[in-house]
């Protein structure tokens, strides 16, 4: 007698109940500022300095006293940048170039375009207010300021603001450890010959990119054969060397999915049915100490559920303060009067005009579809879409970053 079927769960509780799983991990490392890209800040950054740390010059030109303006000035000083200046006295004016240091005295940077020299004595040409074009010390960052909080994922902006403020090396959350592998005896590798009924394992190629990206280390254990003794010998070893395992296919109902009994027999199981599309299927649970993670088999539905839900899940493992992906309301450029009951993921992309188009194959197998896009409509269930309607879009540069 088959069991009778539960309600499809919507996204945002499942959501919310698998994080509220999922704990940092403990550990950290220290890296060289320039390796650190992608890892997750375990520790506040204070910085030891003031940022720029003297007043400095914006452009290439004059150090003065904006009082002495309006009189001829003799240039005593030439002000590279690096160089240490002596003091300015009244009615005397300076060479300086960009990011020098501003001379004790000057209040002000005099740009060379609006100036002149007259017999060897500098003459300014236009209006001028006092302290423009000087860098104040301390105003990017101050000393004791906290540059970057605990729980930044370090991107190249971040790791600059680091080197700002001197730090050679930063301490970063340890890497979570990922097991991956697919079921499905229908499943070769890229390479091989491809025997009749058989497809390419894209899965294992894509989810391997995703979860480096996120600054994780992947155990690959290949594909498992759909047989549930393989399944479970293949769950036990992932549960050894790894704190999340993620998989792909077999967690639907059918008769060759052995996930399914394969994680009740060695842990425990709560099997989502989530009503977003693509990405019904979508399994949690826990394997001895590792979570398990179940994706979709098809291509598509692999890729939303990831996104929607493996990312935040992996972020959060790290520490991550930032979890959700930004959303940005634009126009749609195509109807859409046919929305499913579910909530949609709908592969769009930005149109010369700013708005949205679609991309005509919407099923979860067409992988070109995500290829083709820039990012995801979320649309919520049952909502139909007319051209000009306000739409919210995910850009890919979110949810791959």
């Amino acid at each position: 007698m088959s069991e009778p079927r539960k309600p499809l769960i919507p996204l945002d509780d499942a959501l919310a109940t698998l994080l509220a799983q999922i704990e940092p991990l403990v550990g950290t490392e220290t890296l060289a500022t320039a390796d650190a890209r992608g890892r997750v800040l375990a520790a506040d950054l204070v910085s030891p300095v003031d940022v720029p740390p003297e007043d400095n010059s914006a452009m290439d030109g004059y150090a003065l006293r904006a009082a002495d303006a309006g009189a001829l000035l003799p240039v005593t000083q030439r002000i590279p940048a690096g160089s240490v200046p002596a003091p300015l006295p009244p009615g005397e004016a300076a060479r300086i170039f960009t990011g020098a240091q501003v001379p004790q005295g000057a209040d002000t940077v005099v740009m060379q375009e609006i100036t002149e020299l007259v017999d060897g004595r500098l003459r300014v040409t236009q209006p001028i207010q006092p302290g423009q074009h000087v860098r104040r010390r301390g105003e990017d960052v101050r000393t004791g300021s906290v540059v970057l909080p605990a729980g930044t994922r370090l991107d190249a902006v971040s790791l600059g603001l680091a080197a700002t403020a001197g730090a050679a090396q930063l301490t970063v959350t340890r890497r979570p450890r990922v097991a991956l592998f697919s079921t499905g005896d229908e499943l070769v590798m890229p390479g091989e010959p491809l025997p009749p009924g058989a497809i390419y394992n894209s899965n294992r190629f894509t989810l391997r990119a995703l979860v480096e990206g996120l600054g994780c280390e992947v155990v690959d254990l290949g594909i498992v054969p759909d047989q549930l003794d393989a399944t479970r010998a293949a769950l036990r070893e992932a549960a050894s060397r790894a704190d999340v395992i993620l998989t792909s296919g077999g967690v639907s109902v059918g008769e060759e999915d052995h996930l399914r009994p394969a994680v009740q027999a060695e842990g425990r199981l709560d099997l989502w049915a989530i009503a977003i599309k693509p990405g019904k299927p979508f399994a949690y649970g826990r394997v001895r100490d590792a979570h398990f993670v179940g994706l979709p088999g098809n291509p598509v539905s692999s890729l939303v559920t990831f996104l929607v839900l493996v990312r935040p899940a992996l972020l959060k493992l790290q520490g991550a303060t930032r979890l959700a992906p930004r959303g940005y309301r634009l126009a749609a450029g195509f109807d859409w009067p046919k929305p499913d009951k579910r909530r949609e993921f709908l592969r769009v992309r930005l149109d010369e005009a700013g708005g949205l188009a679609m991309f005509s194959n919407q099923s979860s197998g067409v992988l070109t579809s995500a290829f083709w896009a820039d990012g995801l409509l979320d649309n919520p269930a049952g909502q139909a879409i007319k051209i000009g309607d306000a739409v919210r879009f995910i850009p890919f540069a979110e949810l791959l970053a």
